[in-house]
């Protein structure tokens, strides 16, 4: 592969981290992962929004752990052996942010062709469409690559 073939495969792919949340998969723009981790102790916030219910301390920082399960209105599940931390940035209010989200399972990191990608369904979706960056498709089935900044704001 020449350089300007290697360019142009690079701006046709998206690098991602697969998540999964219950049955549905997502794809975390890996440029986002700071890190992966097993879960930690978790310290409720009163007062706190819903979906970020609760910190983390992650070697001395306090990050808000965000479940986008309770975001996209899915069933609460128990942590199982499978369950991380994905610790992302962000940015809120032009300031970078570091938030946890917690993710069923943590499958790998891989590519998404910008030809797999698909427009975002207007119809038949249970989810505010601002939250879905797009849709594309992995390994022949659909992923969601949720729009965090929104999500999260």
């Amino acid at each position: 592969m020449t350089d300007g073939q290697a360019a142009e495969h690079q701006a046709d792919a998206m690098q991602v981290v697969m998540i999964g949340l219950g049955e549905e998969k997502f794809a975390l723009d890996a440029g986002l992962v700071r890190e992966i981790i097993d879960p930690v102790p978790v310290t409720k916030v009163a007062g706190a929004r819903t979906f970020v219910p609760s910190v983390i301390n992650v070697r001395g920082n306090v990050i808000p752990l965000a479940d986008l399960r309770i975001r996209f209105g899915m069933p609460q599940l128990d942590d199982s052996a499978e369950t991380r931390i994905v610790v992302i940035e962000i940015e809120l209010d032009n300031e970078p942010v570091l938030v946890g989200v917690t993710a069923d399972k943590v499958y790998e990191v891989t590519e998404i062709s910008q030809a797999a990608v698909q427009q975002t369904p207007r119809v038949g979706m249970h989810w505010k469409p601002e939250f879905i960056r797009f849709i594309a498709k992995w390994r022949e089935e659909f992923v969601i690559v949720p729009n965090m900044e929104r999500i999260l704001n």
